[in-house]
């Protein structure tokens, strides 16, 4: 049985339903149109992305556009610190009297690079609605946050619900690990109050029926992995048996760290225990989604003509391979010529861009060290083995995160949303990828509460060719906020 809804009254949610969606067709699809088209890479991407201008460009169009909210007793400030990527830090005071907490909403502004593959007529940065799916990079992940927080603000002050105080944290560093972030909550500690709940829009979603509550997310290791065993590239005719390959010197290391038939990461320093709560939530959600689990995913065509197979059909051995174990991915190359302009030449080196998802209680600054050790000690043939990990400022390794217990009031209020703007119950969920803010916040505000949640549903493909916004379940998601922020104590 669905919880009882609690403030907003029922008669108050069809009227705030009514102001999101009209918010959203009116106001947000038009600024995320915008937003869409400008190509603000995160700094990993973009070495120079001080000079491009590219970051304070869609920073300032958000800015200017929460400005123009008039929202009562806003304040905002675009905060710049020296060398660092851009944020937006807004304050919005309580209309609550009693309200001692303070909420805290995140999102992020910075966009993964182009990639390949987008269909004839879709781009990264040429956006396009169709059929409710607003397409290209950077609207879903998480463009929209900002526009759905302040809308979501704005209809509980329209109905005059009280509220706590809202404050609002906006970054651009978000795709390169959040190494700013840490510099900024620092500055920010006392003018962010008693944070007693973090609403966090930059996570995913089981499907498109009912609330989502991320429950988990992973941390991450990422890095460049070089084998170089020459100086330059000689005969493969003259050398091949004698010089060993680098490529095959690398498959090697690799197999310290990977078994390659399985995919199972062997250091048992990579793994945690998965607690007993979230093995349940995932038995609950396979049973909910069922094959949807892996079906979603765009798979190829084998030789016989039938599809390519996952690691797993069993749709929690799924949930759990993606959300709880370790895992490694290879997501670029160097050293390698295009197959049109491969001679038959040794090549001197390799290098792999390597993305280890480590599981949401294993540290992500200590799996970096260990990881880099674990590549270039003892490296075979005496070759060059160097491992240069990810990070910004020293931020090497992001800790992923595991939700606090949710107390009862939330609990009951984010099924009673989704029920309300669903039709359904709350889903827990899990999530593969990781938000460095969230271990950060939870250090910080240990008692805080998390409604993380977001709109990347099945096929939305963030970071990869086709992305899209589910507009239509981007609406509910901020009516569901405003009901969550007007409930908060």
């Amino acid at each position: 049985m669905n919880a009882p809804i609690r403030p907003p009254e029922v008669e108050a949610l069809s009227r705030i339903t009514a102001f999101t969606d009209q918010a959203w067709d009116e106001r947000i699809v038009p600024a995320l149109t915008k937003y869409i088209a400008v190509p603000a890479k995160s700094p990993m991407f973009d070495a120079q992305w001080a000079e491009h201008g590219l970051l304070d460009r869609v920073v300032r169009d958000a800015a200017a556009w929460v400005e123009g909210r008039k929202v009562a007793g806003l304040t905002l400030e675009v905060l710049r610190l020296e060398g660092r990527t851009p944020v937006i830090f807004f304050d919005i005071p309580a209309t609550k009297p009693d309200a001692a907490d303070t909420v805290l909403l995140y999102g992020h502004l910075d966009k993964q690079p182009e990639f390949t593959g987008w269909r004839r007529d879709l781009g990264p940065w040429t956006p396009k609605f169709e059929n409710g799916l607003l397409y290209g990079r950077g609207g879903a992940d998480d463009g929209y946050a900002v526009y759905a927080a302040i809308t979501a603000i704005e209809a509980l002050d329209r109905e005059g619900i009280p509220r706590p105080r809202c404050v609002g944290l906006i970054e651009t560093c978000e795709e390169s690990g959040s190494g700013d972030l840490p510099v900024y909550l620092d500055a920010l500690r006392a003018r962010l109050g008693n944070v007693g709940l973090v609403v966090c829009l930059d996570s995913g979603a089981g499907n498109y029926d009912q609330l989502w509550l991320t429950t988990s997310l992973r941390g991450m290791v990422s890095g460049v992995l070089k084998v170089e065993i020459l100086t330059e590239g000689i005969h493969s005719g003259d050398a091949s048996g004698v010089v060993p390959s680098s490529f095959r010197i690398l498959r090697q290391v690799l197999d310290r760290l990977e078994d390659s038939r399985t995919g199972q990461l062997l250091p048992e320093s990579f793994h945690c225990q998965v607690p007993a709560s979230r093995v349940a939530q995932a038995a609950a959600t396979a049973a909910i989604l069922k094959d949807e689990v892996w079906k979603r995913f765009p798979w190829s065509c084998g030789l016989d003509g039938g599809p390519t197979l996952p690691t797993t059909t069993d749709p929690l051995q799924a949930l759990l391979n993606r959300t709880w174990r370790p895992t490694l991915s290879v997501t670029g190359v160097d050293g390698l010529p295009d197959l049109g302009n491969a001679g038959n030449v040794l090549r001197p080196h390799t290098a792999f861009k390597l993305s280890l998802r480590l599981p949401p209680l294993v540290d992500g600054h200590q799996a970096s060290v260990r990881l880099k050790a674990l590549l270039e000690d003892n490296a075979p043939y005496n070759a060059k083995v160097t491992f240069h990990p990810d990070g910004r400022a020293g931020a090497l390794g992001a800790t992923g995160w595991n939700a606090p217990e949710l107390a009862p009031w939330l609990e009951d209020t984010l099924d009673a949303a989704s029920a309300a703007h669903f039709g359904a119950p709350l889903g827990y969920i899990g999530q593969g990828g990781t938000i460095p803010l969230m271990s950060m916040l939870s250090r910080v505000f240990p008692q805080a509460q998390m409604m993380v949640c977001g709109v990347l549903g099945p096929k939305s493909n963030a970071h990869g060719p086709n992305e899209f916004l589910h507009v239509p379940y981007g609406k509910k998601l901020t009516a569901a906020v405003a009901q969550v922020i007007a409930a908060c104590p």
